[in-house]
């Protein structure tokens, strides 16, 4: 697939097949993220590879768990009024059972710590696409982020107290097979022309 087929279908996978990845494989997705460009060349992003399907749900249930906790408000962001909700709910998987959870981190404090973040997870998800591999970006770490026991996990397996967590990455083998890879309508993101 070429760079730019890769990246024009490229698409949200939200349901995996469970099949393992194998390693050779998730490290050609994150040696992308770790490609990415970064200010300054500063290279800070740290990237945390979870494959370990027993961490991963207790993950998921202690995120369901904080989540559950907070308080919905009229003015709140909809998909995390979402995540709140499906808490609440019950059931709720954050990472909807991928096979693989990269979580990302920066430094605190570091003003590109999102930009440079961003960069890494977008070379990853056209990377997994290229690779036939379902892949789906994931805030829900970085909106608890501030919560300490979210942190105190994270930091049970690599986060560092100077970092903050930037996003995630769901990975793994679509349920369908390949990845969804039809074009969708673009409605927004204007161009302006400036001659």
């Amino acid at each position: 697939m070429n760079t730019l087929d890769a990246i024009l279908t490229r698409r949200s996978t939200r349901k995996f097949s469970g099949e393992p990845i194998p390693k050779e494989i998730i490290e050609k997705v994150i040696e992308a993220g770790r490609y990415a460009p970064s200010g300054g060349n500063s290279q800070a992003t740290h990237f945390m590879v979870f494959t370990d399907r027993d961490i991963l749900l207790d993950m998921a249930e202690l995120v369901q768990e904080e989540f559950a906790k907070t308080e919905i408000t009229d003015n709140m962001y909809r998909s995390y009024k979402a995540s709140v909700t499906a808490s609440k709910n019950g059931g709720y998987v954050f990472h909807y059972h991928a096979h693989v959870l990269i979580v990302t981190a920066n430094l605190k404090g570091y003003g590109n710590a999102i930009a440079d973040s961003a960069c890494a997870l977008e070379n990853m998800m056209i990377a997994a696409n290229a690779l036939d591999l379902g892949s789906c970006w994931i805030n829900q770490l970085h909106w608890l982020d501030d919560n300490k026991s979210v942190r105190d996990f994270l930091e049970q397996y690599g986060l560092k107290e100077n970092e903050t967590v930037t996003g995630g990455l769901a990975l793994g083998y679509a349920d369908s097979g390949l990845p969804n890879r039809i074009p969708l309508e673009r409605k927004g993101n204007p161009v302006t022309w400036i001659n």
